[in-house]
């Protein structure tokens, strides 16, 4: 797997930021809230011209992919792609936070309650990207 630049982790980091900023106050409400958990994108390598890895929030776990270009074409809020990853093809649906940050997200899990500790979060979504990135056995 490839090293991440500075420059690319800050961007990481800004996502996550700017996932919180946007629904943290809105996901305390949700009942599968998990207090545990904060928003944090991990696991990220290059694929073609994005960043793809996964987005942990206290109320799901999502695939995304980032532009590695910060100023790519911005599509719609709510455009969809499918992309077809070595494990198979995934529906992925664009999402816009703030002024210049946007993704494309492909929600896994909807409910991490059952979580104990960010340190469970973190390995799920090691598993999940290690698992989308195998060749599908069948």
């Amino acid at each position: 797997m490839q090293a991440l630049s500075p420059e690319q982790y800050s961007r990481l980091r800004q996502l996550a930021d700017a996932w919180a900023h946007r629904h943290l106050k809105s996901a305390k409400r949700d009942p599968r809230f998990n207090p545990r958990l904060g928003a944090d994108a991990l696991c990220f390598q290059p694929l073609d011209d994005q960043l793809l890895g996964a987005l942990i929030t206290p109320v799901s776990l999502s695939l995304v992919m980032l532009p590695q270009a910060p100023a790519a074409l911005i599509p719609d809020d709510g455009a969809t792609r499918h992309v077809a990853l070595p494990s198979g093809s995934y529906a992925f649906v664009a999402e816009r936070l703030e002024a210049g940050i946007w993704f494309w997200r492909c929600r896994v899990l909807d409910d991490l309650s059952d979580l104990e500790s960010l340190q469970h979060a973190s390995r799920l979504a090691q598993r999940l990207v290690e698992r989308i990135m195998t060749p599908d056995a069948g």
